[in-house]
C-alpha cells in the first residue's frame, strides 16, 4: 500500500496518466476501470500491472489476482488513485499495458484524422469507426494524444479493436490507399448519399475548426452532408458517425441485394 506521494512507483503512474512524452518514452499507458481491461486481454494484451485504490473491495481484488496471478499488484491510498484516475468518480481498478502496435497495411475501410486536438472527440470518433467496422485508423502528429486516458475512456475498448498508427503522413497515406479516399466539404455538389461506398473506401475527417488542409483535401474526393440550412455544420464525431455507418448501410444492402 502506499500513500507517499514522493514514491517513485507512484511518480511513475502519475506521468503516464498525465504525460504524452512519458507514454511515449515508456511505450506504455494506463487503462481505466474492468471494461477496458477486459478488451485488452481479449485482445491478447497482458497488463504490466494492476492497480486498486485502497477502498477497492478485498474480493475484486482477490478474483483479479487470481486471474492473472504473474501480474504485480499495487494498492494505492484513495487519495493517490483519484490523481491516476481520468474520471471524477474513480472505478478503484487501473491497468498499466503496453502500447500495442496494429497496423493494417491490407486494410480497405480507414479513416484519416488530421489534428483533432479534443480528446473526447477522438474518443468518440474511434469508437464509432470501430463500431462500423473500420479496419484502420491514421491519425496526424497534431492530433490528440490517441493512447490518454481520457481517449481511451472515450474509445471504450476501440483502441483494441482497430489497426492505429499514430504521427503518420496523411498524405502520403492518402496516395498509397488503393481504394476512394472521401472527405466532407462545405458546398459540395455531390451527397454523401450518392456515393459508391463499396470497398475499398475512406474517409478523411479534419480539426475542429479548420477542417482539413489543403494537401489532405487534394487528395480526397468532396461531398456534402445534406441538413438543414439553418445549421452550419456538424460536430466532427457527429459527421462522422453519419459517414461511416451510411457505408454500414450501403455494405447490408449490398448483402441482401446479393442473397
Amino acid at each position: 500500500m502506499l500513500y507517499s506521494r514522493d514514491n517513485a512507483r507512484y511518480q511513475a503512474l502519475r506521468s503516464l496518466a498525465s504525460e504524452r512524452r512519458a507514454r511515449r518514452q515508456a511505450g506504455a499507458t494506463l487503462i481505466d476501470g474492468e471494461h477496458l481491461l477486459e478488451s485488452a486481454l481479449a485482445a491478447g494484451i497482458t497488463p504490466r500491472s494492476l492497480v486498486f485504490s485502497a477502498s477497492s473491495q478485498e474480493s475484486r481484488v482477490a478474483r483479479w489476482q487470481a486471474r492473472l496471478p504473474q501480474v504485480p499488484l499495487l494498492r494505492l491510498s484513495d487519495a493517490l488513485f483519484a490523481t491516476l484516475s481520468p474520471v471524477e468518480s474513480p472505478t478503484g481498478v487501473l491497468a498499466e499495458i503496453a502500447i500495442p502496435t496494429r497496423i493494417n497495411a491490407a486494410a480497405r475501410f480507414v479513416v484519416l484524422l488530421e489534428d483533432i486536438q479534443d480528446p473526447g472527440n477522438l474518443g468518440a470518433l474511434l469508437r464509432t469507426a470501430a463500431a462500423a467496422g473500420v479496419e484502420q485508423a491514421y491519425l496526424s502528429t497534431a492530433c490528440a494524444d490517441a493512447w490518454s486516458p481520457k481517449v481511451l475512456r472515450g474509445g471504450q475498448g476501440a483502441h483494441f479493436r482497430l489497426g492505429l498508427e499514430e504521427r503518420a503522413d496523411l498524405v502520403d497515406v492518402a496516395r498509397r490507399f488503393p481504394g476512394t479516399l472521401h472527405a466532407a466539404v462545405l458546398g459540395a455538389g455531390i451527397s454523401l448519399f450518392d456515393l459508391d461506398l463499396r470497398d475499398p473506401v475512406g474517409f478523411a475527417f479534419g480539426n475542429e475548426g479548420a477542417g482539413l488542409s489543403e494537401a489532405l483535401r487534394a487528395c480526397a474526393r468532396p461531398f456534402s452532408i445534406p441538413m438543414s440550412d439553418q445549421v452550419e455544420s456538424l460536430n466532427v464525431a457527429a459527421a462522422a458517425a453519419v459517414c461511416l455507418f451510411e457505408r454500414v448501410r450501403q455494405q447490408g444492402a449490398q448483402g441482401k441485394n446479393a442473397g
